[in-house]
């Protein structure tokens, strides 16, 4: 998991169940390690059962059986990802807030080899849909985190009450997000200031408030 909140590292249980200890919790992070490896270093394309099994010695038919193929086990890498302690930036402001969320997304990608897991993720998403169900929950989860930025803001009187916490959030991150998996342009922290900065002029100018519209 990188320090944004996106995926590097996630169906075995659902959110929030009590998850096994001992053995089974080593096997599980030893697929998912295996898992994140195989999609840095091949892609999920490239990314195939018998890699999984060699990378973490768990054998193969104990991979079919427990997590049924690929797809499980990317599912359950990003599943195993909402299990962290991230919470989003607390800078004092919502400006500083929304400003440190979308740089924290440029950091994320910054580093082709740091990006490449997520990445992966993403492309996984696109073919299987199992991998998307389980990055919508995984996104489900951080926004959902994210959302105490508003909350503060609204408390320190910097938004209004009956604003959608969620739609900010989520709008902080959208056009870098377009930019990376899309039209597949760089970012930089002056496109994540942008970003900032528009969300937050729409959010004094009322754009987000639940009436709206």
């Amino acid at each position: 998991m990188t320090d944004s909140g996106t995926p590097e590292s996630a169906p075995v249980a659902t959110h929030g169940t009590r998850r096994p200890g001992g053995r089974t919790a080593r096997t599980r992070v030893a697929v998912r390690d295996a898992v994140l490896t195989g999609l840095t270093e091949h892609g999920y394309p490239g990314l195939t059962v018998e890699y999984v099994a060699e990378h973490s010695g768990v054998h193969k038919t104990t991979l079919y059986r427990r997590w049924g193929g690929l797809e499980g086990m990317v599912a359950d890498a990003l599943d195993m990802a909402c299990e962290d302690d991230w919470t989003p930036p607390d800078t004092g402001s919502l400006e500083g807030d929304l400003r440190a969320l979308a740089r924290q997304v440029v950091d994320s990608f910054a580093d082709p080899a740091r990006a490449a897991a997520p990445t992966a993720f993403v492309a996984a998403a696109l073919q299987s849909p199992q991998a998307a169900s389980a990055l919508r929950d995984f996104y489900t989860v951080r926004f959902t985190r994210c959302e105490a930025v508003v909350a503060r803001a609204v408390t320190r009187g910097e938004a209004a009450p009956d604003i959608d916490a969620g739609a900010v959030v989520r709008a902080v991150s959208a056009p870098l997000f377009l930019r990376l998996f899309v039209t597949r342009e760089p970012v930089d922290e002056a496109a994540a200031d942008r970003s900032a900065a528009a969300v937050l002029a729409a959010v004094r100018a009322g754009v987000y408030s639940l009436g709206a519209g």
